[in-house]
């Protein structure tokens, strides 16, 4: 799925709150493809919502000069903290300057794996979103770094191959719980040495944000946002064979994104 943080009141994405008491008993077959009929909604609502308005909200907003609101910049603020905080990391270790791979899952515009390519880092980048991948591809041929970096048309399940590092940011608001653990398996086992992801933390602070915002529903606002709480990522991390390194927090007026750097065990 693309890239979206956690953008509360104006910017986040409408969910569909049922109370149980209006809910009727179904037999477990039934909520088994209901979880995955939701599942295949959220794939088209995202592929959807990216390529079209999404793709021209979210571009202006991962671009340093484009026109944005007051709550848009905030949360271009926030991503380009967690991405800074990413390249602390990568810069800390050298492990883009010896040349190592880097798989960036999710790319968006290539925020992150644009830098990563500039730092001597070999890049397979990807979004599900054919917008977002054209954006990535010609920033990547502006700035030069069309040899170091390749993006590709592709949602999580798909990805294949082998990768020093796979990242992963501001992507998982776009799965529910039962599918999270199974998708950072996935990741995990495309990653050699590291996983870096960050997530919408599941807190009852940001649960009562998150329905606050689905209160003020808008036009744009055509995909859902799941929270997770940490210690589900991290029980996720561990049976993908990864344990936590370093963590980080970037949380702004709008924008909340827990970051986990996480190595093979």
């Amino acid at each position: 799925f693309n890239k979206m943080t956690l953008c509360l009141a104006s910017a986040l994405p409408t969910a569909l709150v049922v109370a149980p008491s209006q809910l009727s008993p179904r037999r477990p077959t039934q909520v088994v493809r209901t979880i995955y009929a939701s599942a295949v909604d959220d794939k088209a609502e995202v592929t959807a919502y990216f390529n079209n308005e999404g793709f021209n909200r979210w571009s202006r907003i991962y671009s340093e000069d484009g026109e944005v609101n007051s709550v848009q910049l905030d949360i271009r603020t926030g991503h380009a903290e967690t991405v800074e905080k990413v390249l602390g990391w990568v810069d800390a270790d050298g492990s883009a300057r010896a040349g190592q791979t880097f798989c960036d899952a999710g790319c968006g515009v290539g925020s992150l794996a644009l830098p990563l390519a500039d730092r001597g880092a070999k890049v397979t980048a990807s979004d599900i979103s054919d917008a977002m991948v054209s954006e990535a591809t010609s920033r990547a041929t502006a700035a030069g770094l069309s040899e170091r970096v390749s993006f590709s048309t592709s949602d999580l399940e798909a990805l294949s191959g082998k990768y020093d590092t796979v990242s992963c940011i501001d992507v998982m608001i776009h799965y529910p719980s039962e599918k999270m653990a199974g998708m950072v398996g996935h990741l995990g086992e495309l990653a050699d040495k590291r996983l870096i992801i960050s997530f919408a933390p599941d807190t009852w602070y940001y649960r009562a944000l998150k329905s606050l915002g689905e209160l003020f529903p808008g036009p744009s606002k055509t995909t859902r946002a799941y929270l997770h709480t940490e210690e589900a990522v991290l029980d996720a991390l561990s049976m993908a064979g990864f344990r936590p390194e370093r963590t980080e927090m970037t949380g702004t007026n709008f924008y909340f994104s827990r970051l986990i750097e996480a190595v093979r065990e």
